[in-house]
């Protein structure tokens, strides 16, 4: 669980509903980190409501300082809740793709197996 969650609200009172919701959903992230990164990992997430013509709208923004990047997600929809769940589909597939370059076995499964079978043939 990512333990350091700072929660800041831009012109919205944050909820204890909301505050559980956004720990819960974002804390889980780690299960997508490498190992090595899950102890220093932390998440600064800005909840912000955007008042437009046509009615009230809510802006997730969520920010994880992993080892050597920084992962940004930016959503806004007219549901606080929503707009948790997506920002959190999409900083998944960005944890995926880090933990992709930053472990080198990962992504290069299946060469081995190949020149085995390959080389099977040839015997």
């Amino acid at each position: 669980m990512i333990a350091p969650i700072q929660i800041t609200g831009i012109a919205y009172e944050v909820d204890d509903n909301t505050r559980k919701y956004v720990e819960k959903r974002i804390g889980r992230l780690d299960r997508y980190l490498p190992k090595h990164a899950r102890n220093s990992v932390t998440a600064d997430v800005k909840l912000a409501q955007v008042n437009h013509n046509h009615g009230n709208k809510y802006e997730v923004e969520v920010i994880l300082n992993v080892p050597n990047k920084i992962v940004t997600a930016k959503d806004s929809t007219s549901n606080i809740l929503a707009a948790v769940d997506i920002v959190e589909a999409k900083i998944q597939a960005q944890l995926r793709e880090y933990k992709q370059s930053a472990i080198a076995h990962i992504g290069k499964r299946g060469v081995m197996s190949r020149f085995k079978k390959s080389f099977k043939r040839e015997l």
